[in-house]
């Protein structure tokens, strides 16, 4: 139930509709307010006449603020009164007390978020002498039909805010001289300054409860979900850089220790640079995304690349287009020849590392499979357009009378292939589509 007004420090909230049955409230709190009007009433067939007024909808638009609570209550015949009651406002030495206690457990403000008035705050304040709800005598009527006590219009008042402190106890607590915002403003800031507090010399922290890792009590649910709102804001994100970091040269006067070499550290250190930069720009990114990467970058199963081989990476950074040297490295240690480098390069940059093992290993279907990788053949063509296919190998069926090849995917995807050389060399990214994908082949060879 939302209020309107001017600012943190005043409430107003529409006019309810009328009350059919049952109790005002139902929360424990609402009762403790009803208990306080009942017991500081003299009349009581005047609380009973406000209870009617209340159900009735007599009640109009109630406005909260410190220490007062307005209406305007309409007789039977239509004559309006305003009415008004008043609740003591806390000090500002009281305040600070009542923050300290709530601050004291996180499960409080859990509770007050929830919008539920926490019982264990109620009775720590009054016992250190501050009654947060009200008792006998603390609601003090004043209405314009001049009755010296509690009337029907001011009753009616105190019945209809009971069921408004039912949807939120932050209306209790403007009464006493915090609006919701500066509450929780002054909370967090308390709670962030005994955050920054440093812990006691003995290695305790603030309340004695031994510090470290092997040292810290569990916390129940509530008061997790309370220090999301508890810590302080996180700043504001950086700005991203233009380019990635430039690498420091590792080229000194120093001789690097025996199978270091200085010049390939470099390279490494640049392209893990340029991914770092590249997922930066996603994160700082107007949807926090992580961009799209190339073949080049990644594995479609892990966009980070954590689960490459050490095979797959280095077929990944030669992909990169890296100097002479550095490409004829890594062709040395991933134990292929230059040539079939090039050609995992070339896969890689149309699929990643998919691509590359369906260029360097070869796999069977099973009978499933394979029927349903012919009956995708036989209907991709017309029969007047359909390819002379003959099945080269487990996954693998070339062209007759064409230098172009479908390679079958384990995901069912089909890859374009071209002879050249002797050798197969990929042509493309993959399709669903065998006839597009053979589309594909023939479209590269003629380029």
């Amino acid at each position: 139930m939302s209020g309107y007004g001017h600012g943190d420090d005043e409430r107003t909230f529409a006019a309810l509709p009328p009350a059919r049955g049952g109790a005002f409230t139902r929360t424990w709190w609402g009762l403790t307010w009803l208990k306080a009007l009942e017991d500081t009433a003299l009349d009581n067939q005047q609380l009973k006449a406000g209870r009617r007024h209340a159900r009735a909808g007599a009640v109009g638009a109630v406005s909260v603020r410190p220490g007062r609570i307005t209406a305007v209550v309409k007789d039977r015949d239509g004559t309006a009164h305003r009415s008004d009651v008043l609740v003591r406002e806390f000090s500002e030495e009281e305040w600070e007390r009542l923050l300290d206690l709530a601050v004291d457990s996180a499960g409080r403000i859990a509770a007050l978020l929830d919008r539920e008035m926490p019982p264990h705050l109620v009775e720590d304040a009054a016992a250190a002498g501050l009654d947060l709800l009200p008792g006998i005598g603390d609601l003090d009527p004043e209405c314009g039909c001049e009755a010296w006590d509690h009337c029907p219009h001011t009753a009616a008042l105190c019945y209809q805010v009971a069921r408004l402190l039912d949807e939120d106890p932050f209306v209790l607590l403007l009464m006493r001289g915090r609006g919701e915002r500066t509450l929780l403003d002054q909370l967090q800031a308390r709670s962030a300054s005994r955050a920054a507090a440093p812990p006691g010399r003995d290695g305790s922290d603030r309340d004695g409860a031994p510090g470290g890792v092997g040292g810290m009590p569990g916390v129940s649910a509530e008061e997790a979900y309370a220090s999301a709102f508890l810590l302080p804001p996180l700043p504001a994100p950086p700005d991203l850089p233009a380019a990635p970091g430039r690498v420091p040269s590792l080229d000194t006067d120093t001789e690097p220790e025996p199978g270091v070499d200085p010049a390939a550290l470099e390279f490494l250190a640049a392209d893990a640079a340029a991914r770092a930069h590249r997922f930066l720009a996603g994160a700082l990114g107007p949807d926090g995304d992580v961009p799209e990467f190339t073949g080049a970058d990644l594995t479609e199963a892990d966009p980070t690349g954590s689960d490459l081989t050490a095979d797959q990476d280095a077929v990944r950074l030669a992909a990169g287009s890296p100097a002479p040297w550095i490409a004829a490295r890594l062709a040395t240690g991933s134990g292929r020849s230059r040539a079939d480098l090039d050609l995992a390069t070339r896969a890689w940059r149309f699929g990643g590392a998919a691509a590359l093992a369906v260029l360097e290993e070869e796999w069977t279907p099973d009978a499933e499979a394979s029927a349903r990788a012919g009956a995708r053949l036989a209907e991709a063509w017309e029969d007047d357009e359909r390819p002379v296919l003959r099945r080269a190998g487990g996954a693998r069926w070339t062209v007759v009378g064409a230098e172009a090849q479908l390679r079958l995917g384990e995901d069912g995807r089909w890859w374009p292939y071209l002879g050249s050389a002797g050798r197969w060399a990929p042509a493309g990214p993959p399709d669903r589509d065998p006839a597009a994908a053979l589309a594909t082949a023939f479209a590269a060879g003629t380029t």
